[in-house]
């Protein structure tokens, strides 16, 4: 059984459809990222996942149970499951780091608040920031404000992480420290979806590169295949393009 079935996915606004018959697996403890041009449908692949974005057709299962995206309780199933992390940071400014990486599993799955801490701290360790529990955003870097996000989505014990452009926000020098993070989480077997144009990081860390372009699926495989040997010419030309630079 497949971690994640996505079979024949779309989804529009009004009659804008930003999402065509998309169909995706994504097995346990696999990267997948999906690469393409701007407006391809990557990130709106992921909201639909999540429940941000409705979907108009097709279906998603999650360790073989269908998510109903019409139902809110089917939809927070799918939230349990499935944690997103977006370029944008996020975080509550009022709180410190570690009331912002505690404060969803506290109160919304209402858990104990000393083992949510405890488990917080070791979180913030596998990020690199345990000597940052107390500060707060504004104290932080941007990559650091951003491994603050990957924490916070971690506390909420999700089988598949997704990662939508979490560096593209960032300043050259700080999009290592955001990257190195999510090496180790791939070292740590956690399974990713992630969306990106640090094209050198995709082809180290994934284990399936997707392509997309106008909402499509139009190429897949290994990263040595994709980016060395595309099969149709929006391919060639887009990488032929993204690796001269």
């Amino acid at each position: 059984m497949h971690h994640l079935k996505i079979t024949n996915l779309s989804s529009a606004y009004g009659k804008n459809v930003v999402l065509t018959d998309v169909s995706l697996t994504v097995d346990k403890g696999q990267v997948i990222s999906l690469v393409g041009p701007s407006g391809s449908g990557k990130s709106t692949l992921l909201r639909v996942l999540v429940g941000l974005t409705p979907p108009t057709g097709g279906t998603v299962e999650i360790q073989g149970e269908l998510i109903n995206y019409n139902s809110k309780s089917s939809i927070k199933l799918s939230r349990d499951r499935m944690a997103i992390v977006f370029q944008q940071y996020n975080l509550f400014q009022n709180m410190d780091v570690m009331g912002n990486v505690t404060i969803a599993p506290i109160k919304i799955k209402k858990r104990d608040r000393k083992e949510v801490e405890a488990e917080a701290e070791d979180l913030l360790e596998r990020v690199g920031l345990a000597d940052k529990l107390t500060a707060y955003p504004d104290q932080l870097s941007g990559g650091q404000q951003q491994r603050v996000a990957i924490a916070r989505a971690l506390a909420l014990q999700p089988d598949l992480l997704l990662l939508d452009e979490v560096t593209s926000a960032l300043d050259p020098e700080l999009v290592t420290e955001v990257l190195d993070t999510i090496r180790r989480l791939a070292s740590d077997g956690m399974t990713m979806i992630i969306v990106s144009h640090e094209m050198g990081f995709v082809r180290e860390i994934s284990d399936q590169v997707v392509m997309m372009d106008e909402g499509r699926i139009i190429e897949r495989g290994l990263p040595a295949e994709i980016f060395d040997k595309p099969t149709t010419d929006r391919a060639r030309e887009f990488f032929g393009k993204i690796l001269r630079h």
